[in-house]
C-alpha cells in the first residue's frame, strides 16, 4: 500500500492544477496541436508530380516550411504519378493515422478518384482527405506576392505593389479540367485575387480541358480596354502547364506558388480542417469536396 501510495504521488505531482501534463498549455490536449493523441496524424503532402526537377525541389521546400511552422508533426511525401515517391508507396510505408493534404488548387478527378482510390487500396491506414488548396484568400496572398516580385524585376511602378500598371488586368492561369468544379474553383480564386489587388480585373485561363485558354483571356481583357497585361501563374510549383502558360504573356509572367509562406500555412490550415471535421474513425473520409 505504501508503494502504490508514492506511485500515485509521484503520478499526481506530473500534471498541473486542471489533470493537465505540467508544460502543456490549458486546454490543448497532451503532446498534439489540438489532438488529443501522443502521436499527431501523419500529415501527406499530396502533389502531382512532374518531370520538370524543379517540381519536386520547389514541393521539398515547401514541406520544409510546413515542418518549420509545426515542428513535431510527421510530414510526408506521395505523387500521383512522374515523381517518387508515389502515393501509394508513402501509404504502404505508413501506419496508425494519417490526413492527406492535396496540393492541388481546385476539385478534379485527383481529388475525387485518384487520391481516394489510393487511399482504399490502404486499408491497414485509418485516414482522412482534406479539402484542395484551392480557392483560399492565403493563395491569393502568395498570388499577389509573386506578381509583385515579377513586376518588381521588370521594374513596373505600381500603386498595388509594383504588380501592373493601373490600366492593367492579370491573367490566372491555372491547369485545367474537365471537371466543371475546377472552373468554379478556379473563377472564385481569381475574384480573390482582383479583390487583393484592389479591383484589378484578373480573368481565369487554362491549359488544358474547358474554359477559356490564356491566350483567349489574354484577348478578352485586351477587348477590354487593358493594354498592361500580366500572367499569375495558378501552379503549385514549376512544370509543363506552367511553362506553356508563362509563354503565353504578352507581359509579365510571374512565377508558381511555390513555398510561399502563406502556401505553407494553408496546407496545415487543412490539416487542422480535417481534423476538426470529425474524429478520425473510419478510412478514406473526405472532407471538403
Amino acid at each position: 500500500m505504501t508503494r502504490f501510495t508514492a506511485q500515485l504521488t509521484t503520478q499526481l505531482d506530473r500534471l498541473g492544477p486542471h489533470g493537465v501534463p505540467r508544460g502543456v498549455p490549458h486546454g490543448v490536449p497532451h503532446g498534439i496541436p489540438g489532438g488529443g493523441r501522443d502521436r499527431p496524424p501523419t500529415l501527406v503532402a499530396v502533389a502531382h508530380g512532374s518531370r520538370n526537377p524543379e517540381a519536386l525541389r520547389t514541393v521539398n521546400a515547401l514541406l520544409d516550411r510546413v515542418r518549420a511552422l509545426r515542428p513535431g508533426l510527421p510530414v510526408r511525401l506521395g505523387h500521383i504519378e512522374l515523381n517518387r515517391p508515389l502515393l501509394t508507396d508513402t501509404l504502404a510505408a505508413l501506419r496508425g493515422e494519417a490526413v492527406l493534404v492535396p496540393l492541388l488548387l481546385s476539385r478534379g478527378h485527383h481529388i475525387k478518384q485518384d487520391i481516394p482510390d489510393a487511399v482504399a487500396a490502404a486499408p491497414h491506414l485509418t485516414a482522412r482527405i482534406a479539402a484542395p488548396l484551392g480557392p483560399d484568400p492565403l493563395l491569393a496572398e502568395a498570388l499577389r506576392a509573386r506578381l509583385a516580385e515579377a513586376g518588381r524585376r521588370a521594374a513596373v511602378p505600381h500603386r498595388t505593389g509594383g504588380v501592373l500598371l493601373a490600366a492593367g488586368g492579370v491573367v490566372l492561369a491555372a491547369a485545367g479540367s474537365r471537371d466543371p468544379d475546377a472552373a468554379v474553383d478556379t473563377a472564385r480564386t481569381a475574384a480573390l485575387l482582383s479583390a487583393r489587388l484592389g479591383g484589378v480585373p484578373v480573368l481565369p485561363g487554362h491549359a488544358s480541358g474547358s474554359g477559356p485558354t490564356v491566350p483567349e483571356a489574354v484577348r478578352a481583357l485586351t477587348a477590354l480596354g487593358h493594354g498592361r497585361i500580366a500572367v499569375a501563374s495558378y501552379f503549385t510549383a514549376p512544370g509543363r502547364f506552367a511553362v506553356q502558360c508563362a509563354s503565353a504573356a504578352p507581359g509579365l509572367a510571374a512565377a508558381p506558388l511555390g513555398a510561399h509562406p502563406a502556401v505553407a500555412r494553408l496546407v496545415l490550415r487543412r490539416y487542422e480542417q480535417a481534423l476538426a471535421s470529425a474524429p478520425l474513425s473510419h478510412p478514406a473520409a473526405t472532407v471538403g469536396v
